[in-house]
């Protein structure tokens, strides 16, 4: 398969992807502002805080969550020991489903992944705003019998899909999966007779080590958050509100695109060898699209940025009352904005490096990831001392600093040898970035005479505001930005013939 085939594949399962996530997430962001309407942030802050970290570790140290941690009080958040049972349950029916989802996404399973997942997320969050709204006695009942009924439905949606395919004679003619059966997902003994593969064991401890330590780096916060009590369990909830609201486009535009362009990496480069011993017109393309998504995440995340500074306070009123839009919510917000930023650069940077590093280059990471990983947590917990809530995002962005530059540099060296200079991507006109700095000017002063307490007629202008100095950006970025459009209209704007398998 030629590198602008794997190309096309990569932008089809990333438009799509996108699509079909705005418009099912679309509808699970009203029916959580629903229900946020009927929940205290202590019950919030348990739900979404400390019970997902026992999803993490119920398989090892469930115990820890039950005798030795702070148990809420239960007049205030009842049923709390099964409420955690039921999740570390839910944690063992998506592992089943593991097997599913990587070979949905190895093979660019677009529909598939995407529906079951959204599906899943919808029909949880309909199943709890019924609960809440019917038996909200019942507590983290209600949250967790509906994780377990998400998990449930995922999985099921992976193995009644690839049941029915691998059972269709199209399967047996396309020869394109590595199995042949569903049980060839289960564990088995090799055809050497060996219990283990101990070369795939090997690649696989080290992924886990990569894994472990981005889950620390990741919801390192959760962790610090519940072991040391530096929030109480109403902080905890509205800090893990924002945090969701703020990382909404994370989730819907920049993880498609990730992933995607993962495994077009992955597929066009070779691991083991430097750019300059590769198939030229590979390394010229994934320099192209990697300039180019740089490119689109900077832009991105600095719209995020910049009008999320003088839309946060009314975004959160709108989304949870004042229960969110008083207090510290705005001030999270404005900062999460800068950190989106961070998310976006990152998140392309690692997905080419990861896709191009060799084996020995990852363990040498891995080292760099557990450095960072102990004074992330150092960090999260002394800023926290020193201001409160803010102080996670504040070593959430020192944390993604440095994983952006390592793989910065990592890009860098990969390209000296060649031609190409993918990081120009990470360059903006000067008139651009005027114009962006101007808008956040006119938008903060909007805010300050037609934001929050003015009425819905004012609200509505400093909307009309921000839309009018959305639009000039956005015209100025078209003018501008000529190599990157012409990438979204050649790669994602021009329907393409697709298959079934896809």
């Amino acid at each position: 398969m030629g590198s602008q085939e794997v190309l096309g594949q990569a932008a089809r399962l990333a438009s799509s992807g996108l699509i079909l996530q705005v418009l099912f997430r679309l509808i699970t962001f009203v029916l959580n502002a629903f229900i946020l309407r009927f929940l205290s942030k202590e019950i919030v802050g348990v739900v979404n805080v400390r019970v997902p970290l026992g999803v993490f570790w119920s398989l090892f140290l469930g115990w820890v969550w039950l005798q030795l941690l702070e148990v809420p009080d239960p007049h205030v958040v009842p049923h709390y020991a099964t409420g955690v049972v039921l999740f570390g349950l839910s944690a063992v029916v998506e592992l089943l489903g593991e097997p599913f989802w990587v070979l949905a996404q190895a093979h660019m399973f677009v529909k598939l992944k995407v529906i079951a997942e959204s599906l899943s997320v919808i029909l949880k969050s309909i199943l709890t705003a019924f609960l809440v709204l019917w038996l909200p006695h019942w507590g983290l009942y209600i949250f967790s019998l509906a994780q377990l009924f998400y998990t449930t439905v995922l999985v099921l949606c992976y193995v009644i899909y690839f049941t029915k395919l691998l059972s269709s004679p199209e399967s047996t003619k396309l020869q394109t999966l590595p199995v042949s059966r569903i049980t060839d997902l289960l564990p088995n003994i090799t055809r050497s007779g060996a219990l283990i593969n101990w070369k795939e064991a090997k690649l696989t401890w080290s992924f886990f080590k990569q894994s472990f330590l981005k889950q620390i780096l990741t919801e390192g916060e959760r962790y610090v958050m519940t072991f040391l009590n530096v929030l109480n369990f109403g902080d905890q909830g509205v800090y893990d509100i924002v945090n969701n609201l703020g990382s909404l486009v994370a989730r819907l535009i920049f993880q498609p695109i990730e992933e995607s362009f993962y495994i077009f990496f992955a597929k066009v480069l070779e691991r083991e060898k430097d750019a300059t011993l590769q198939k030229q017109e590979d390394v010229a393309v994934a320099a192209a699209v990697l300039e180019s998504l740089l490119k689109l995440a900077l832009l991105a995340g600095l719209t995020i940025t910049v009008f999320g500074f003088a839309y946060s306070q009314l975004a959160l009123d709108i989304y949870g009352g004042d229960m969110l839009s008083s207090g510290s919510g705005p001030v999270l917000l404005r900062s999460y904005c800068f950190y989106v930023l961070l998310l976006a650069i990152n998140g392309v940077t690692e997905c080419f490096t990861f896709a191009a590093m060799s084996k020995e280059e990852v363990d040498r990471y891995n080292f760099v990831m557990l450095a960072l990983s102990s004074s992330f947590l150092v960090l999260s917990y002394l800023l926290t001392r020193w201001c409160g809530s803010v102080g996670f995002i504040l070593a959430n962005c020192f944390n993604m600093g440095i994983r952006i530059t390592q793989s910065l540099c990592f890009i860098h060296r990969y390209y000296r040898r060649s031609p190409h200079r993918p990081l120009a991507g990470l360059h903006l006109s000067p008139f651009l970035l005027g114009t962006f700095a101007l808008s956040g000017g006119v938008t903060a002063v909007s805010e300050v005479f037609l934001c929050c307490e003015q009425g819905w007629p004012a609200r509505l202008a400093h909307i009309a505001v921000g839309a009018f100095c959305l639009g000039a950006t956005l015209g100025t970025a078209f003018l501008t930005e000529t190599k990157l459009i012409h990438f979204l209209r050649t790669q994602l704007g021009v329907p393409r013939r697709t298959n079934k398998m896809t």
